[in-house]
């Protein structure tokens, strides 16, 4: 009998197939993520609401994904990666999500104001840290040729090099972001104490996606490395 379960049907195509959903999910949820910045740069409340409904309701979307996948993983896997790798990698992809819910909860409840001369490095900051995110999803998608390959060859090079490529773009967003913070504590003599803190969370949570992002490509090079 088919099963109608949509989970347990990607199972049945490719164990990877699950993960992948799941990234693309939160690949839509972290695209949202400019666009409340955005909003608050611009001070357009009414667009800030609407963009952290649409991220929330990613983040849930992918939690619900997170929770089939969790249930339906085969204890035993009879293919050359371990089922905890896979839920590690889930884990992080999982994070990337959740912290993206926590910027636009913050903004939300808290109404913040752009600092001075922060509006553009900060939308720098924010692209970059996607621009990390849909890396770590482009490597994400090359797990069915690595399994084909049996995680070795050419392939393997491939993403060996795509994960390299990753940890560049990281790099480039810790420097980003520390620029940021530098920027936000030479005003901090004319903000409240209240508002640095505030806004230095919130510059550490961005650094967050691209840093689980990572992440997500470090375990991949586990995987081939073992």
């Amino acid at each position: 009998m088919k099963t109608t379960n949509p989970i347990a049907a990607l199972f049945g195509r490719s164990p990877f197939k699950p993960i992948q959903a799941h990234m693309r999910v939160v690949l839509e949820c972290v695209a949202e993520v400019p666009g409340i910045f955005q909003a608050v740069v611009d001070g357009d409340q009414a667009k800030l609401e609407a963009q952290k409904n649409l991220i929330f309701e990613k983040e849930q979307a992918a939690d619900e994904i997170k929770n089939q996948l969790r249930g339906h993983l085969p204890k035993s896997l009879m293919m050359p990666v371990d089922r905890r790798d896979l839920l590690d990698v889930l884990a992080m992809q999982d994070s990337i999500a959740d912290t993206a819910q926590d910027i636009a909860g913050m903004l939300v409840e808290r109404r913040m104001e752009v600092p001075e001369g922060m509006a553009e490095p900060l939308m720098a900051l924010v692209h970059r840290c996607l621009d990390t995110c849909n890396a770590a999803g482009k490597i994400i998608e090359e797990l069915d040729e690595l399994l084909e390959m049996g995680f070795r060859g050419r392939e393997a090079n491939q993403v060996e090099e795509m994960v390299a490529k990753l940890n560049v773009i990281e790099d480039e967003t810790d420097e980003l972001g520390m620029q940021l913070t530098r920027s936000l504590f030479a005003q901090e003599d004319s903000m409240s104490a209240v508002s640095v803190m505030f806004w230095y969370q919130l510059i550490q949570w961005i650094g967050d996606l691209a840093d689980y992002a990572e992440k997500v490509g470090d375990r991949l090079r586990l995987l081939i490395a073992r």
